[in-house]
């Protein structure tokens, strides 16, 4: 099964910045979240299809590659040899060395990490630390790293002369490539190491403290630099992106830095008011219901919201109220409620003006329309 275009997958269009990747990232992310769909496969797929084409699409390197290749170059950048053989390949290296980062001058840089790390909406409001566990490339104990089984260095390549690249001239271009025999590493492992098979690494697990920064949301990255793959002999480690997934709150609703929440008001409440207390992110607020209030109307909470990571005003607490309805009623409830709707239809407008106003809209449609029978 092919894959869709990842444009299309977010919803957004080939140009879309940086920010509008991540607010349509959120949305879906937000709709497609396991926890908010438990046991349904399809939702799972959606949330990991959008997880992937936001990581392409907000890698600058990635991007261009998809851009210009599509599937076929995420795939072959991710696994291709572009740096062997002759022919085309050899001829045009340099440029497929800066789209798919196969670079040909000395060690490589190490590789960058990606971890998803979930956090509840608190978290991602007001801060924490987390510990994470990621794996990583280590020297190997056994052998210091050499590769070797008596754990001493190993000898000079004599090809390359420990140079790990070597020279080639085809026809008027003379390349720079991983040297053949030692495959760019310098030495030759004559007697490799029975742990790590000659490699000088193993791989292992290391433990890291992140400190998330108060105001972060779904679709944020945190970076850390030289936390990623250790790079080829000494040059720089990668870094570590630790990409934010907020779960879906019971209460709350997170639009940009504004909260959103539902408040069920009974019908006694609403039609005479009163004052409730509603709940914030970390203590309560007095909401104060006017006299006649309908069901939909939003009251706006200001500085209950929340704080922007990267500074400015403090959003709002929205809180729509819902007026609930009452159940199960005694007999002798519903009498009364019997008598008091007969007393608010004869106030007619003046107790229900949105009623009135829709039933002579609909009579008059009715009488414009529909045709006697």
């Amino acid at each position: 099964m092919s894959k869709r275009d990842y444009y299309e997958v977010l919803g957004v269009a080939k140009t879309a910045a940086e920010d509008e990747l991540k607010k349509a990232y959120r949305k879906l992310a937000m709709k497609f979240h396991p926890d908010r769909n438990p046991g349904d496969k399809s939702a799972e797929e959606k949330f990991k299809e959008a997880n992937e084409a936001y990581e392409v699409l907000t890698d600058g390197n990635k991007r261009a590659v998809y851009d210009k290749y599509g599937h076929e170059g995420m795939q072959r950048s991710g696994g291709a040899d572009f740096g062997g053989g002759g022919g085309f390949a050899d001829i045009f290296g340099d440029v497929f060395s800066d789209i798919f980062g196969a670079g040909r001058g000395g060690p490589r840089r190490g590789a960058d990490l990606r971890y998803r790390i979930e956090l509840t909406l608190e978290q991602a409001v007001f801060g924490t630390t987390e510990t994470i566990k990621i794996p990583t490339v280590r020297d190997c104990e056994p052998c210091n790293g050499n590769g070797t089984a008596d754990g001493k260095a190993a000898p000079q390549c004599s090809t390359c002369r420990g140079a790990g690249q070597v020279r080639v001239q085809q026809g008027f271009f003379v390349l720079q490539q991983n040297c053949p025999a030692c495959r760019g590493r310098g030495t030759v492992v004559v007697d490799p190491c029975k742990t790590c098979r000659g490699v000088g690494k193993s791989r292992n697990e290391k433990t890291l403290e992140v400190k998330i920064p108060a105001g972060v949301d779904t679709g944020d990255r945190i970076r850390l630099t030289g936390e990623g793959e250790p790079g080829e002999r000494n040059a720089p480690a990668g870094d570590l992106y630790v990409q934010v997934e907020v779960k879906p709150h019971e209460i709350f609703e997170r639009d940009n830095n504004d909260l959103h929440c539902q408040v069920p008001v009974g019908f006694v409440v609403a039609a005479l008011g009163g004052d409730l207390d509603v709940p914030t992110l970390n203590s309560k607020a007095k909401l104060t219901i006017p006299e006649g209030t309908q069901s939909g109307k939003v009251f706006r909470l200001r500085g209950l919201g929340v704080k922007p990571v990267r500074g400015g005003a403090q959003g709002d607490l929205l809180c729509s109220v819902v007026v609930e309805t009452p159940v199960h009623l005694t007999r002798k409830q519903k009498d009364l409620l019997k008598e008091f709707g007969d007393i608010v239809d004869k106030g007619g407008e003046r107790h229900s003006p949105a009623t009135t106003s829709w039933l002579s809209k609909a009579k008059q449609f009715f009488d414009e329309h529909i045709k006697p029978g």
